[in-house]
């Protein structure tokens, strides 16, 4: 059964109104991948997976964990847009490889150094020229990071419950918790143009060009340093994700 099925079957009145408000976020997400997406890539099969990705965040949003509803839900209705696209397969497995190599690099420099890594840092440790690393962060934004459902699994739709497995779900209720305690966590640790972008493309729904626009940068510009985002919060969540 499908997010969607359970909601109309067990329908919730604060969900439904988190639903309601922001059913308009699914359309601007799927609309803000579809300028970056071949034609194969139908913005209905979007939009539906988008639906099913803001259910689930309206049943598992917790506010006391720090960030908005808005940032909580735009990642999550992401996800399920480019858990989508991964299932048509049209994400080439040379553009998953070359991100995990990315957020390996940036994890290894931020481990020795103890700050941020920088641009040039992560393109010489990769063995290759700047303009190539910017090219890897631009496709790394159609790229799923990783899917909050999956957190510490091998990736993937998990099976539905079964009531053999009811006694493990305090535990899993615990650790999706504290999981979104540290994408949180790393969400607000980010550079602060990282963290500007994030919020403006999540949380105040402009898309790359309009955000170009009041950095003062290129709309390539903002596609890399919201890919170099995803990355580094991919190389600080690696603990609570697997490929």
């Amino acid at each position: 059964m499908n997010g969607a099925a359970m909601y109309v079957m067990n329908p919730d009145s604060e969900s439904d109104d988190l639903v309601t408000k922001h059913a308009a976020l699914v359309k601007r997400i799927a609309y803000h991948l579809m300028s970056r997406l071949p034609p194969s890539v139908q913005a209905d099969d979007l939009i539906q997976a988008g639906m099913i990705g803001l259910l689930e965040a309206s049943r598992n949003y917790d506010a006391s964990q720090g960030a908005s509803f808005e940032t909580y839900a735009g990642i999550r209705i992401r996800g399920a847009m480019l858990d989508e696209i991964r299932r048509t397969d049209w994400t080439p497995r040379s553009v998953h490889r070359k991100a995990r190599q990315v957020a390996e690099a940036v994890r290894a420099i931020e481990n020795q150094e103890g700050r941020d890594a920088r641009d040039v840092e992560v393109a010489e440790r990769l063995g290759i020229e700047l303009n190539e690393y910017h090219r890897i962060l631009q496709d790394a934004t159609g790229c799923r990071v990783f899917s909050i459902d999956d957190a510490g699994t091998s990736g993937g739709s998990s099976p539905e419950p079964t009531a053999s497995d009811s006694h493990n779900e305090p535990l899993d209720k615990l650790h999706r918790s504290d999981f979104k305690v540290a994408l949180a966590g790393a969400i607000a640790g980010l550079p602060e143009r990282e963290s500007l972008v994030m919020a403006m493309y999540y949380d105040e729904e402009l898309n790359l060009r309009e955000i170009g626009e009041v950095l003062g940068v290129s709309e390539s510009r903002v596609c890399q340093i919201h890919g170099q985002a995803l990355i580094r919060l991919r190389a600080r969540m690696t603990e609570w994700t697997s490929d």
